[in-house]
């Protein structure tokens, strides 16, 4: 089985291409990586990288990505929707094939130490990769973000797990571990109203919410009186799916406000079950949802998971090729709502080239599947070629 790392960068430069094409020009430098997506934001200023390759190439390809990052990032005059403590903010290895969650542990610790030795940049360790309880979550890790992170610095509780306990004001610090594969998603809504989008966000996440007195006068819950406990602690309840963080947020370049959502494990709260519980919910407000957007890649079984669930509920067989298996979840989801959805580049399996488009790359199921589509091809020829061989095949064997 070929060695596969995944390893999803995320670095505060969102709005000078320059700056973004010089870190991932670095990163592509390095021989066995291949650059799967690239993905700014403007108004979150912020780009989520995504490449792959083995584990030396990926550890070498992280270093050099963050090496330049700090080269051409300046945090001081940093600003944008998305929480950040640095220039590199976090920067998660995956692993796909052929390797272990402990091979990116170990990968992880020898990236941190690197970094935090040569290039003085504090690291924490999160997720797998955490070597305290209170720092396996990235919110936690992140809290203060940048502008209160020269303080965060002095508490000896949160001395970094790999360089200088010393504010770098140019970098800030780097969040780095080991994690699972995770999938950011933006649920889109037909308001500019970054409260109400922050309101469904707290429903659905899994860490739920302050308990509100409902507002009769309006329909967000941000505008009833919090319940409070006898020690004047507010009350909290827990949102509706597991492993589901959420927030709101207002993105001038889309004119919207959007329910950003991180899926930490897919197969517990799915896509599906997220987007149309947002869906109602966002309906109980008087406004709707109107698709969605990937953030980075998607695996293909959660597209298939989605599309399965969405062709039950059109009581259609899902005994289909899986190309229309994604295409109905797809457009289900409104992935086409900003812009058009490109499968062969936003799903991983896809971009790392596991699944060939050509006739010739096909499996016998995947033959199977794409004559029974509406394709022209393969055809008549394809299917006599392909009866000729196996009847050949099979006088041979007599």
């Amino acid at each position: 089985m070929k060695q596969l790392v995944e390893c999803v960068p995320n670095f505060s430069e969102g709005r000078d291409l320059v700056k973004i094409k010089q870190i991932t020009d670095a990163i592509e430098a390095v021989d066995g990586i291949t650059l799967l997506d690239s993905d700014p934001g403007k108004d979150t200023n912020r780009t989520v990288v995504t490449f792959v390759g083995s584990v030396a190439s990926v550890e070498e390809a992280a270093f050099q990505g963050i090496a330049k990052a700090a080269e051409v990032i300046d945090m001081g005059s940093h600003s944008g929707a998305h929480a950040r403590l640095g220039a590199t903010d976090v920067c998660p290895f995956i692993p796909v094939s052929g390797v272990t969650v402990k091979d990116c542990v170990d990968l992880s610790h020898r990236v941190a130490k690197r970094v935090g030795d040569e290039l003085k940049i504090p690291v924490y360790l999160y997720e797998d990769s955490a070597q305290k309880d209170d720092r396996k979550s990235l919110p936690v890790v992140r809290a203060g973000e940048y502008e209160g992170l020269a303080k965060k610095l002095k508490d000896p509780n949160w001395k970094p797990d790999y360089g200088p306990a010393k504010f770098n004001a140019k970098s800030g610090a780097t969040v780095m571990g080991s994690r699972e594969f995770l999938i950011a998603y933006n649920i889109n809504l037909n308001t500019k109203d970054q409260r109400l989008a922050s309101d469904i966000a707290f429903e659905l996440r899994e860490k739920g919410r302050s308990k509100r007195i409902p507002n009769p006068d309006s329909p967000n819950l941000l505008d009833g009186e919090i319940v409070r406990d006898e020690q004047g602690k507010a009350v909290k309840i827990p949102g509706l799916f597991k492993d589901v963080k959420g927030v709101g947020w207002y993105i001038d370049e889309f004119k919207r406000a959007q329910i950003s959502i991180n899926f930490n494990n897919y197969k517990i709260s799915t896509i599906h079950d997220v987007f149309d519980k947002a869906c109602e919910l966002a309906v109980e407000r008087g406004i709707r949802v109107t698709g969605s957007e990937l953030v980075g890649l998607i695996s293909k079984e959660a597209l298939l998971m989605a599309g399965r669930h969405y062709l039950k509920k059109q009581r259609r067989t899902t005994a289909v090729p899986e190309a229309d298996i994604i295409e109905c979840a797809v457009q289900s989801l409104g992935l086409n709502d900003l812009y058009p959805f490109r499968s062969a580049e936003k799903i991983v399996e896809f971009a790392v080239g596991q699944t060939s488009g050509q006739l010739m790359g096909l499996t016998s199921e995947g033959f199977v599947d794409e004559l029974s589509s509406n394709s022209p091809a393969p055809g008549g020829g394809s299917v006599a070629a392909l009866a000729g061989s196996l009847g050949a095949a099979l006088v041979s064997m007599v």
